[in-house]
């Protein structure tokens, strides 16, 4: 109770002799200097909401168009009415108020003109032909992209745009019409069917289409017109909030440290290093300094998940949980050895710098300490069932010690972990990167807050991974933060000779607080949340694939999308795998619209399915092999572009299914979709979305990417990320419980059918070298 004594800032007593008023000095400093930082925000954030509001035309524009409209007002006496016109609705006419009516009259035309602007910017941004026409050498562009881009930069390339600077242009997400849905729906699970499966399949298709479905849509039409984006808010409270299932496994994903650098092997200097650059991205977000990403440098995106990277959680509920987002917090909360301490990172105005972290970290280290009872495996609770864990912080955590520890937790910026195991990786043996995948996915099932918005792990050999919550925002987000923190590790190389951070502290920084509990009535309830972690931790198959043959270079000589590319290779491997094809998901994001996430491509398609059939078949020449592998590629880059454009499957299924869930209406057909399990869950990690992002300058700065547990029981989870010209990494996730996958295995098929496509380019390469001969 030391630390609450000493914060008492003020305080007065009354006695026989009068009044004593007792006061310390520094907390009233530091209380002043708090206000004063809020305010400084707040004025900060009015004034970037005006220069968004009024984007892309800048501030000084007004006073360009006042001293037109002054220079028309005395030099053009047709102008003088409209002047007057104002001048009678103030209180005077004298030359300061006239001064006042050109001044109002420039402001009308100047919104006019901005209200023209943005929302000639808004309607250029609906066109989406670009993305459909084919790109790279000898390709041409058609007349009307050229005009679209041309007017897409005249229009908002001439100021430099804040981070949410593009959020009131960009237009809404399109609801599609049913019957293409429909179309689009059965002609994906084709492949998936036999003849009375499918028959029946249509059946219950055209029945929903012509019956249900059209009030159905009627209400998801209203709800697109009146809401920013018809499927984002639901997507997160069903699929996320709603999920009563752990959060281990099952929804969290994590993120690998650039396996080709080690910068340093002190934990506490990279520790202090790494907590440094989250905190000045954190101040890029909050000053919207960050660029927002632009593609091809003129079509910009979504940065609305931005805004709660940091100082945000998690709260579970009964029934569906909620995410609270802080405007502000000034300490992080670090779990070392089963204890928890709060860390204060900015004190004397400014933040901490990295050597000054580093003694904080280094105190916590060497702090001989033990955990207080049920402390080390109190975060048990956030990894399992979100009813048990609702139950229980409301019984247990509603006041007290307990309260305010948890309060700490979740009102921090985010949380560390510091390990006692290192995070290894060697070339030669694939084991260590596995279990570096392992432990960032699940680390022991308590040692992850998994309600916070991510946390940062440190190896005790230095290396660095992420842990991320995943009902806030998508991969892409926290893999740009990500990409940002190892190529500014990397270009401005904060580290001395012996491994410990630059600098030298300029005072003593803030000493770590221990975190207090009063956890003896939550044992039972800690336990039961940790067996159910340990079950699932014990459960999950993670194997790293590094596949090194070739990457992005030769996919381009073969002339396909390389994601397409890896698509069908997954397809060919995962048949080989099962001896069957399964419904596929491939996540693609929609964040070309506002408030857009994320959309599902189906890679099993008729054409897929035809090649790889193809590839099995000992009777098909190369000419035709080739032919249906660039068939399947393209129709699968036409599905990808159709989801990023709005004309997806299964989010606008899902949105009927949830309206047709509030009228109490049964629909067969819905119900038979919305249960179809995904057995094989992939995703691409995106890279190179900050601008400063060189691979040919730091060739060794490329992360490994990150990964998720599968969705279905009986399935794999895959999340590839092409890390250069000649490298790909393949995160394979599978159940050990499940009899029908094995991961080790699936990584061999995918290492197969990766090789297998290059004999075939090399050999159909050959035949035609032979054929012009």
């Amino acid at each position: 109770m030391a630390e609450a004594h000493s914060a008492v800032a003020f305080s007065f007593s009354i006695t026989h002799e009068g009044w004593d008023v007792n006061f310390d000095r520094e907390v009233l400093h530091l209380v002043w200097a708090s206000g004063i930082r809020s305010w400084k925000k707040r004025l900060a954030r009015f004034k970037n909401n005006v220069r968004n509001g009024v984007f892309p035309a800048p501030l000084q524009s007004l006073w360009a168009m006042m001293g037109i409209v002054l220079a028309l007002r005395y030099a053009n006496n047709n102008f003088v009415k409209y002047t007057d016109t104002i001048l009678q609705y103030l209180p005077g006419t004298n030359y300061v108020w006239q001064i006042i009516s050109c001044f109002i009259l420039s402001l009308i035309f100047w919104l006019i003109v901005i209200y023209i602007v943005r929302y000639t910017l808004k309607l250029l941004l609906i066109y989406k032909g670009w993305m459909y026409e084919s790109r790279g050498g000898g390709k041409k562009v058609s007349l009307q992209t050229k005009l679209w881009g041309l007017g897409v930069k005249l229009l908002s390339l001439k100021s430099k745009p804040l981070l949410y600077s593009y959020q009131g242009s960009l237009p809404k997400l399109p609801l599609p019409p049913v019957n293409e849905t429909m179309k689009r729906y059965l002609k994906s699970v084709r492949p998936l069917m036999n003849d009375a499966e499918y028959e029946s399949m249509v059946k219950l298709a055209n029945e929903f289409e012509n019956g249900i479905a059209v009030k159905l849509q009627r209400y998801l039409w209203l709800k697109s017109w009146w809401s920013s984006n018809y499927v984002s808010d639901w997507w997160e409270e069903y699929v996320y909030l709603r999920s009563r299932t752990p959060l281990i496994v099952n929804s969290n994903f994590y993120g690998i440290d650039a396996i080709m650098l080690h910068s340093t092997h002190i934990q506490a200097a990279r520790a202090a290093m790494i907590i440094w650059q989250c905190l000045q991205y954190r101040r890029l977000i909050e000053r919207q300094e960050l660029e927002p990403i632009r593609i091809q440098g003129l079509v910009p995106l979504c940065s609305w998940q931005y805004e709660r990277i940091f100082n945000t959680t998690r709260v579970p509920g009964a029934v569906s949980d909620k995410i609270i987002h802080y405007s502000d917090s000034r300490h992080i909360v670090v779990y070392h050895a089963g204890r928890y301490f709060k860390v204060i990172i900015y004190c004397q105005n400014r933040i901490l710098h990295p050597c000054e972290i580093e003694v904080q970290i280094q105190s916590i280290l060497d702090n001989p300490e033990k955990p207080y009872i049920g402390e080390e495996r109190v975060g048990a609770l956030t990894a399992a069932d979100r009813t048990h864990w609702a139950n229980t912080r409301t019984q247990f955590f509603f006041k007290g010690v307990n309260r305010q520890s948890l309060d700490a937790i979740e009102k921090s910026a985010f949380v560390v972990a510091l390990d006692n195991v290192p995070y290894e990786y060697s070339s030669e043996d694939s084991k260590k990167l596995d279990e570096f995948g392992r432990i960032l996915m699940t680390g022991k099932g308590y040692d992850r807050w998994f309600d916070k918005s991510f946390t940062l792990c440190i190896g005790s050999n230095g290396r660095v991974g992420f842990n991320a919550e995943h009902s806030w925002a998508d991969a892409a987000v926290m893999s740009h933060l990500w990409e940002f923190i190892i190529f500014d590790e990397a270009a401005k190389s904060g580290y001395q000779t012996n491994g410990h951070t630059k600098g030298v502290p300029e005072f003593d920084p803030p000493k770590p607080i221990r975190l207090q509990w009063n956890l003896e009535p939550v044992l039972e309830s800690i336990d039961k949340s940790y067996q159910v972690a340990l079950t699932l931790v014990n459960d999950i198959d993670l194997r790293i694939l590094e596949f090194s043959d070739y990457g992005k270079g030769f996919m381009k000589t073969a002339k396909v999308s390389p994601d397409a590319f890896i698509q069908m290779a997954l397809q060919l491997a995962y048949y080989r795998d099962a001896g069957k094809f399964s419904l596929t998901y491939e996540a693609s994001m929609t964040r070309l619209y506002r408030e857009g996430r994320t959309e599902t491509v189906r890679p099993c398609t008729l054409e897929s399915s035809a090649w790889v059939k193809s590839m099995l078949d000992p009777n098909v020449d190369l000419n035709k092999r080739i032919c249906l592998l660039r068939e399947a590629c393209s129709t699968h880059q036409r599905g990808y572009q159709d989801a990023m454009c709005g004309k997806g499957i299964d989010r606008h299924l899902f949105c009927l299914y949830v309206i047709s869930k509030y009228l109490e209406v049964e629909s067969p057909f819905l119900n038979k979709v919305l249960s179809e399990p995904w057995r094989l869950s992939t995703s691409q990690t995106p890279h190179g979305q900050t601008t400063q992002f060189d691979l040919r300058k730091y060739p060794n700065c490329i992360s490994a990417g990150g990964g998720f547990g599968p969705v279905a029981n009986d399935g794999y989870g895959v999340s590839y990320i092409i890390a250069g010209e000649n490298l790909i990494f393949f995160h394979i996730s599978s159940k050990k419980s499940s009899l029908h996958t094995d991961s080790s295995r699936f990584a061999v098929r995918i290492k197969e059918a990766l090789s297998d496509m290059k004999s075939l380019h090399k050999d159909w390469e050959k035949n035609m070298k032979k054929s012009s001969s």
